[in-house]
């Protein structure tokens, strides 16, 4: 036992010398991270490696640094003849892995189309295909067959974790309304800053000038994107962003609080410019809540055209099922050219206006 523990120790001592010779060479290494994480280079060895050792928010949060600082870099693809989707016939497994999220799986109205769409289109190409729940560790992609499943597509909030224990696969992945900084890889997004922008003109040109933005922006890269354009389009219309931080940033949980707390004594905006159409209707039944009425003071505008309440005035309708094909259309291509630059295929969104 001691002897193993000896041989373990050398082995880390030698990646971790390794990683000093790597910093004469301009790689990022591993001391680099500890530095921006604050942690130790043993503890971001360990995390890297996928060993235990280390609490699996703190290798969320290694993973997410690394990633963003370059680490996972890849070598420069080699360009070859692309190849199109017409010239095969298709058999074998697509693996569809669902996030461990509440409220995203197929139940879902949003997530729900999605897979409906990938479902369908498989089903179309007579490829054969498996769901899976994001597992709790990596002991579930241990068992899974690589040679039997030709690709992955993972739909929603995926953790960075997980993305890599399934890269160590070597299967292509897609990635549906999903994007994380630190890993590369295909992804199909709806258009949520020409949305945003569309929504956002219609309601300037009908001559509002307060808004606030409702929705956690670190909760969806599509929350923030459509923050980003939200902010966008006040300045080039000139009108002053004057958005409350707590807004922003808030555990759903906390909501009724956060909402009491902030307009206690502040006045309404004219528009509620919600991050969906979910926030809309939880937005309102807040503020019912904590007995701060809103009625005939305060528009609301969505996103995903999902069971909007009456009192929204605009949101973007999305056609979920046409994502869930486009997924497969770009994990069956990207089989078939590996080599070829990673993409993002973006698809627009219908404005819908209530008078």
């Amino acid at each position: 036992m001691l002897f193993n523990l000896v041989f373990i120790r050398r082995r880390e001592k030698q990646k971790l010398d390794k990683d000093e010779d790597d910093t004469m060479r301009g790689k990022v290494t591993i001391q680099e991270i500890a530095d921006q994480t604050g942690l130790s280079k043993y503890a971001v060895s360990r995390a890297l490696s996928g060993k235990p050792g280390v609490s699996t928010q703190t290798r969320e949060m290694i993973l997410k640094t690394a990633g963003t600082m370059g680490y996972f870099k890849e070598p420069v693809a080699v360009f070859n003849e692309l190849v199109d989707l017409d010239v095969r016939t298709w058999s074998g497994t697509i693996l569809v892995l669902f996030p461990n999220v509440r409220h995203q799986n197929r139940e879902s109205s949003y997530w729900g189309p999605i897979f409906e769409g990938i479902s369908a289109s498989l089903s179309k190409k007579k490829i054969n295909i498996l769901t899976l729940t994001e597992p709790q560790d990596e002991s579930m992609f241990s068992l899974l067959n690589p040679e039997g499943i030709m690709g992955i597509l993972t739909i929603g909030n995926v953790s960075t974790s997980t993305l890599f224990d399934i890269r160590k696969l070597n299967i292509p992945i897609v990635m549906v309304d999903h994007l994380d900084p630190s890993f590369n890889c295909d992804t199909v997004f709806t258009d949520n800053f020409a949305g945003m922008r569309e929504m956002m003109n219609a309601m300037i040109h009908r001559g509002y000038r307060k808004f606030q933005f409702i929705g956690n922006i670190k909760d969806a890269h599509s929350y923030r994107e459509r923050w980003l354009e939200f902010n966008a389009s006040l300045a080039e219309s000139g009108i002053p962003q004057e958005q409350l931080p707590a807004l922003l940033d808030h555990r759903l949980d906390e909501f009724y609080a956060t909402l009491e707390e902030t307009f206690a004594s502040r006045e309404l905006p004219e528009v509620f410019v919600c991050a969906n159409d979910f926030y809309v209707n939880y937005t309102i039944e807040s503020f019912e809540r904590i007995g701060i009425p809103i009625d005939g003071k305060v528009v609301f505008t969505g996103f995903d055209h999902v069971n909007p309440p009456p009192s929204c005035k605009a949101t973007i309708s999305v056609n979920e099922e046409l994502l869930g094909k486009r997924a497969v259309d770009q994990l069956l291509w990207r089989i078939l050219n590996p080599s070829s630059s990673y993409e993002r295929k973006l698809l627009r969104g219908d404005l819908v206006l209530k008078d």
